[in-house]
């Protein structure tokens, strides 16, 4: 009773969010196409590419379970509101903004449960309009903000740093990395180390033409180099484009089996995902 009750804040919550997320225009910026996947209608391997062109709003709810080095079964449930809003600045550029909102909740981690919005991080990429042999790039900076509810969802310390990814489109297949590192700002860190974190996503990617049916590998590892340890996630999932009336979605999930988390990390979980997909030529 306790979960649900909680998730239902944490719906209310996104609710707010999602709300002054839907004040942003479909036609922001109207970016110049460089996945090349939009050339030859292929939207569905076009969202696979965490860079492309069209305005996404994707909506991940994370279910993990276990706790390493804790005496009980702790669950932590997050909705990660991930819009992707790129825009236009000449025939050879798009700047491409990428934020991550978490609204978490987290039980038998702590002596009470914990719910709120954690720290938002948002990405800039700079990346050329027209991919070159199939290769697209981009590179920017990164910024954390503070903007966690609780002491324990966040770091509570400005940050920022490098971002960048790169990718390969071949046939139907497509793979590539992001990452970043970023560096705490904060002088006053309120008792904590200051944030010196890498994080790493290889991902892998296969969609099948007449379907728009997406199959993907990937991770989100981090490594934090004050404590030295390693967060290694390995998803598999699935993902399917579809139409609710006039809007375009895509639906889909994962499994996530952790390789390595430091002490307190989950073992084990799966996400389910919704994403509102608005063309830029709409």
């Amino acid at each position: 009773m306790s979960q649900g009750i909680a998730l239902l804040r944490i719906a209310a919550s996104a609710s707010a969010i999602l709300l002054m997320l839907g004040c942003i225009p479909a036609s922001a910026g109207e970016p110049k196409e460089n996945g090349g996947a939009a050339q030859n209608g292929n939207l569905g391997q076009q969202l696979a590419n965490p860079i492309a062109t069209l305005i996404q709003v994707p909506l991940k709810s994370n279910f993990d379970y276990g706790a390493k080095g804790s005496p009980k079964d702790a669950f932590r449930y997050t909705l990660s509101i991930e819009p992707v809003v790129p825009f236009s600045l000449n025939s050879d550029w798009n700047l491409i903004t990428r934020t991550i909102i978490p609204v978490e909740h987290v039980q038998q981690l702590f002596p009470t449960d914990k719910s709120g919005v954690g720290d938002i991080v948002q990405s800039f990429f700079l990346s050329p309009s027209r991919p070159v042999n199939g290769v697209t790039w981009g590179v920017g900076p990164v910024f954390l903000y503070p903007s966690a509810t609780e002491e324990v969802l966040g770091h509570h310390q400005w940050g920022s740093g490098i971002t960048g990814i790169v990718l390969q489109q071949s046939g139907h297949w497509l793979y590539g990395v992001l990452a970043n590192h970023i560096w705490s700002l904060s002088d006053q860190t309120f008792g904590r180390e200051k944030v010196d974190a890498s994080f790493i996503q290889p991902f892998l990617t296969y969609t099948f033409p007449t379907t728009q049916t997406t199959v993907f590998l990937s991770s989100e590892s981090t490594y934090d180099w004050t404590s030295r340890q390693w967060n290694v996630p390995i998803n598999v999932g699935l993902n399917q484009l579809a139409k609710i009336g006039e809007q375009v979605v895509q639906l889909g999930g994962l499994v996530r089996y952790y390789a390595e988390t430091p002490a307190g990390g989950p073992r084990l979980g799966f996400q389910l995902r919704l994403t509102y997909v608005f063309p830029a030529s709409r």
